[in-house]
């Protein structure tokens, strides 16, 4: 059974960091590539996020610069290192993983992020 377990989000004011993990079970992680979404109710899930299998990585314009995802394939997780975090960072994030050139075949649950003062 596939699981994916987004952990780390929370409240934080403007400007503050916050790191999200999501820790993979019932795949073979380093094949994957893995995504960070977001959504806001209402809007279409985004794309944040993503580190291939050969650990490249791209980035929404909107976070290029603040965000860093990397991923530790010993450990089975891939992780979100939010920086200068700004109101409207706000979302669901969500941990997704695909193989190369398809859309996510797994879905985490989800984990909220806040950012307001």
């Amino acid at each position: 059974q596939v699981q994916l377990v987004e952990s780390g989000g929370g409240l934080v004011q403007p400007g503050e960091s916050l790191r999200l993990s999501c820790a993979a079970s019932g795949i073979t992680f380093r094949l994957y590539d893995m995504n960070w979404y977001r959504q806001v109710p209402g809007k279409q899930r985004e794309l944040v996020a993503k580190i291939t299998s050969g650990a490249g990585t791209n980035y929404a314009d909107s976070v290029k610069g603040r965000f860093t995802i990397s991923r530790d394939n010993t450990k089975n997780t891939v992780y979100l290192q939010m920086g200068s975090l700004k109101p409207e960072d706000t979302a669901t994030y969500y941990c997704a993983a695909s193989l190369r050139g398809l859309l996510p075949a797994h879905w985490g649950q989800g984990t909220q992020v806040t950012v307001s003062s």
